[in-house]
C-alpha cells in the first residue's frame, strides 16, 4: 500500500533504522510514487547515514524524474520490498472516569471532558499543517549557568528573586523599606515587601512573621482572629509576600512591631485571560516515562503511540513530556533490585526505542526530571550532548527545568515538579495533598514561584538570576513527579499534573504512593479544554 502521509513515511524510516529532515519527508510524501521513492532514497543511502537529507531526497526524486518515474538499476530492481499496513486493531471506548474518582474538576473551574478509556483505536490518515506550527521557549538554563557555589551566588539569586516578585506585589502596596519603617513614629500605617525568613507562633495563638528586604528584617504580627489568618497556613520560608497595617505605639523605641491588617500573595490576577491558539490543535501532555524501571507499562505506552497515528488524534500536533524519561540509577534506596535496564546509558537508548513508535509529524519538547541523567539542583539545564544524541529522535528539542514553552501562542509553564513534595507536606491537607496535585500547583501559582523554599528537600542551584521566577502568567502549568494525575483551573491557568507510565514499584508502595499510571491528558489549544485517554 502506497506510504500516502508524513507519519506513515516516518514510520517506515524508524523501522528501517532511519531518520529523516522535516523537509525530506515532505519531499517523498509528494513524490508519484511515495513507496518506491522511499525505497530508493533509503537504498542510495551511504552506509554511514542515518538519517536521510532533503538534498538526498531531492537527488532521488530527480532521477525518478529523468527515467520517466521508473527506478533505475542502481534502485531496488526486484520491486518487491514494500509496505504493507497492518489489520486495523479493534476500538475499545470506556466511560468517562467519575468526578470522585477522576480529580477532574476544582471550585475554580471546569476543564473540559473527563477520563476516556482507550484501547487500540483504528488507524487513519494524519495530516498536519506544518506552516502553521510555532514553538519557542524561554527561561532556558541550559548553556547559561554561572553558580560556582559561592556565597555571592546565592546573595545574587535571592536579591534577584526579591527585586522581581517584589516588583509585582508594589503595584498593589505603597511599601517602604524595612530601615524606614524603623524610624516611624508609633500608631501610623504602613506596608512592607519582604522576603518570609521566619514563621511561629505565640503563646496566645497568634503568628509572628519575620520579613526580611535587602534593608534589613522586621516582625509583623498576624492575630489568630483575622479573617485572613489561615493564609499563614500557606506561606513558605523564602517566599516573597506583602503586607499592610499599623506599628505598635513604641515603634520609634527600636522595639516595634506592625499589626498586620493585609496579606498579599504576588499571586494570578483573578482577571487574567489566557491565550489560545487561532486554530484546533492540540498537545498531548505527559511526564514519568520512567523507561529502564521493571514498572515501565510497555504495553500501555505502545498503545498511546498506536492512538497517535489514529484520525482521532489527527490534530494532536504537540508532544510535551515533563520530566523523567528514564528510571536512572541510585535515585533512591535499592532501586538496583527494581530495574529492567541497569545501565543509565541503555536507558535512554531504550527510551528513543519507544519514542519511535510515536508519529514522526509530531513536534516534540522534553525537560529532565530528578531521574534524568542531569543535575539534581534546580534549574535544571537540559541533557548533554552525548544524551541529546542517544534522543534525537524525531528531531525532538530539548530544553532546561522549568522552561516556558509558547505553542501557537499558548504560553505552558513546564516544570518537572520536586517542589511539590515540599509543599504537600509544609502545608494542611485541603491546600495540597498527593490526591489533589493541581491544588499544590496553585500554591506556586499563587506565590509566582516553582520552588520558593531554600534549604529543604528541593536542591536550588545559586544563578545570577533566578530562574524559577514566575515573571508573566502562563496560561497553561504542566507539571509531573509526584506521579497523580490532577487538573482544574486557577484564576483562569490550567494547571495539570500528568500522572506517569510506571505502575508501583517496591519503593513508592512502601512510602504509600499509588499512581495514576498509563494516562495522556490531551489538550485543545484553541479553547484550553482537556481531554484525559486512559491506555493502562
Amino acid at each position: 500500500m502506497p506510504l500516502e502521509t508524513p507519519a506513515r513515511i516516518v514510520s517506515e524510516l524508524t523501522s528501517r533504522g532511519y531518520n529523516a529532515d522535516r523537509e525530506a519527508v515532505t519531499l517523498l510524501a509528494g513524490a508519484d510514487d511515495p513507496d518506491a521513492a522511499l525505497d530508493a532514497a533509503v537504498e542510495r543511502a551511504s552506509d554511514d547515514v542515518l538519517k536521510l537529507s532533503s538534498d538526498h531526497v531531492e537527488a532521488v526524486l530527480a532521477e525518478f524524474e529523468r527515467a520517466d518515474d521508473t527506478p533505475t538499476s542502481s534502485g531496488n530492481e526486484s520491486g518487491n520490498e514494500s509496505v504493507t499496513e497492518t489489520g486495523s486493531p479493534e476500538e475499545t471506548k470506556g466511560v468517562p472516569r467519575s468526578e470522585e474518582n477522576g480529580r477532574n474538576r476544582d471550585t475554580d473551574g471546569d476543564v473540559g471532558e473527563s477520563v476516556t478509556d482507550v484501547s487500540r483505536p483504528d488507524e487513519s490518515v494524519r495530516d498536519p499543517d506544518f506552516d502553521a506550527r510555532s514553538l519557542e521557549i524561554d527561561g532556558d538554563v541550559t548553556g547559561e549557568s554561572t553558580g560556582t557555589g559561592e556565597y555571592e551566588d546565592f546573595v545574587s539569586v535571592f536579591r534577584d528573586r526579591f527585586k522581581r516578585l517584589s516588583k509585582q506585589l508594589r503595584s498593589r502596596v505603597n511599601a517602604r523599606p524595612t530601615s524606614a519603617v524603623r524610624k516611624m513614629p508609633g500608631g501610623g500605617d504602613t506596608a512592607i515587601v519582604g522576603m518570609v525568613s521566619d514563621i511561629r507562633s505565640t503563646a496566645s495563638g497568634h503568628w509572628l512573621i519575620e520579613l526580611e528586604d535587602t534593608s534589613g528584617t522586621y516582625p509583623c504580627l498576624v492575630m489568630k482572629d483575622r479573617e485572613f489568618a489561615d493564609a499563614v497556613d500557606e506561606l513558605l520560608h523564602d517566599e516573597v509576600i506583602a503586607v499592610e497595617g499599623t506599628l505598635s505605639d513604641d515603634n520609634d523605641d527600636g522595639d516595634g512591631i506592625l499589626f498586620v491588617d493585609s496579606l498579599y500573595f504576588p499571586d494570578v490576577p483573578r482577571t487574567y485571560k489566557p491565550s489560545t491558539a487561532d486554530r484546533h490543535v492540540q498537545a498531548a501532555l505527559i511526564s514519568d516515562v520512567h523507561v529502564g524501571s521493571q514498572e515501565f507499562m510497555a504495553d500501555a505506552w505502545s498503545r498511546f503511540a498506536d492512538w497517535l497515528h489514529t484520525e482521532e488524534a489527527e490534530h494532536v500536533e504537540y508532544l510535551l513530556v515533563a520530566g523523567d524519561m528514564v528510571e536512572g540509577v541510585g535515585v533512591y534506596p535499592n532501586q538496583d533490585e527494581e530495574l529492567d535496564i541497569v545501565d543509565i546509558y541503555d536507558q535512554y537508548e531504550q527510551f528513543s526505542e519507544y519514542l519511535k513508535e510515536v508519529p514522526g509529524d509530531l513536534e516534540i519538547l522534553m525537560i529532565p526530571g530528578n531521574h534524568d541523567a542531569v543535575r539534581l539542583a534546580e534549574p535544571q539545564p537540559g541533557f548533554d550532548e552525548e544524551l541529546r544524541d542517544i534522543m534525537s529522535v524525531h528531531d525532538a528539542r530539548i530544553s532546561g527545568n522549568p522552561s516556558t514553552v509558547t505553542v501557537e501562542g499558548v504560553d505552558i509553564l513546564m516544570y518537572h515538579g520536586v517542589s511539590l513534595d515540599e509543599v504537600i507536606a509544609e502545608l494542611p491537607d485541603e491546600k495540597a495533598s498527593y490526591d489533589d496535585p493541581h491544588k499544590a500547583m496553585y500554591q506556586l501559582l499563587k506565590k509566582r514561584h516553582v520552588a520558593p523554599q531554600f534549604g529543604g528537600k528541593t536542591r536550588l542551584a545559586p544563578e545570577e538570576k533566578d530562574y524559577l521566577v514566575m515573571d508573566s502568567v502562563p496560561d497553561v502549568f504542566h507539571t509531573g513527579h509526584v506521579h497523580k494525575l490532577g487538573w482544574g483551573k486557577y484564576h483562569n491557568v490550567l494547571a495539570v499534573n500528568s500522572g506517569c507510565w510506571q505502575e508501583q514499584t517496591a519503593f513508592q508502595k512502601s512510602v504509600n504512593i499509588d499512581p495514576d499510571a498509563g494516562f495522556a491528558p490531551i489538550l485543545d489549544l484553541d479553547t484550553l479544554d482537556m481531554t484525559v485517554r486512559q491506555f493502562s
